[in-house]
């Protein structure tokens, strides 16, 4: 009996067959299981910021990896929220979307800067690219509701502004001039975080909100920018609940 000969294209299928359901158990495991992990940690994190607003300390400064507030975006409809954590490294960006420790806080002059993955870990920025000029970005303090709005986008052919007062038109055409409502850059680009953004040691008078995340999808070759000015800050009353949400948070796509 002749002895069957296995062929170097026969192994090389083999190869590549395996490779391809590596390939799909890992993108399985991107895109879902660790949703469902990220998911737990996301509930933890709004458990632990309920609990510390409902019994706030005196010093308000988050640790590495706590809540600190959280993010709405309307346009991404009604059930968008997530609670914002401090710091960017893994595990903190694996419970929500994570502030950039050098960067300013919510409601201050400056930028307020955040980080999130665009595919799986709970995918918080995975809709950025589909942001338009003007729309609305709630960030929720324990002391104040912050809205922005998001800048004018490169390509549009006129850009809304009127969601921005008079003062703050007149600085796009000056010292924000350079800051777009999305444009994509490389990972090693820092100077999106400055508190003028791409603007090494302006003074800022504005506040900036800061959204990064990669691009494109299931890559990390580039990352995609939000930048949206400050257009709102609403004081919390104690005591009062729904009744001083902002207005803009009732916006629809």
């Amino acid at each position: 009996m002749e002895k069957s000969r296995i062929s170097l294209r026969q192994i090389l299928g083999e190869l590549l067959l395996t490779a391809g359901a590596v390939l799909l158990l890992f993108a399985f495991y991107e895109a879902f299981w660790t949703n469902v992990e990220s998911g737990k940690l996301q509930e933890q994190a709004q458990e632990q910021l309920d609990e510390t607003w409902q019994n706030p300390r005196k010093q308000l400064s988050p640790k590495l990896g706590e809540a600190f507030a959280r993010m709405y975006i309307p346009a991404f409809g009604d059930d968008f929220q997530f609670a914002i954590v401090e710091g960017t490294d893994e595990n903190d960006l694996l419970r929500g979307p994570g502030r950039y420790e050098q960067t300013q806080m919510p409601g201050e002059e400056g930028n307020f800067a955040v980080a999130g993955h665009r595919v799986g870990k709970g995918a918080p920025f995975n809709d950025l690219g589909s942001l338009e000029t003007c729309d609305a970005i709630v960030v929720e303090t324990q002391t104040a509701w912050v809205t922005y709005r998001v800048l004018p986008i490169a390509g549009d052919e006129a850009p809304r502004l009127d969601c921005l007062s008079s003062e703050q038109q007149d600085k796009l055409q000056a010292e924000y001039s350079h800051v777009q409502g999305r444009h994509i850059t490389v990972p090693g680009d820092v100077s999106v975080l400055d508190p003028v953004p791409s603007l090494s040691g302006a003074i800022a008078s504005e506040g900036i909100l800061t959204l990064t995340t990669c691009h494109p999808q299931f890559s990390n070759a580039e990352r995609m920018i939000i930048h949206a000015m400050e257009v709102e800050n609403l004081p919390k009353t104690a005591g009062a609940t729904n009744n001083q949400r902002p207005a803009a948070l009732e916006e629809t796509a």
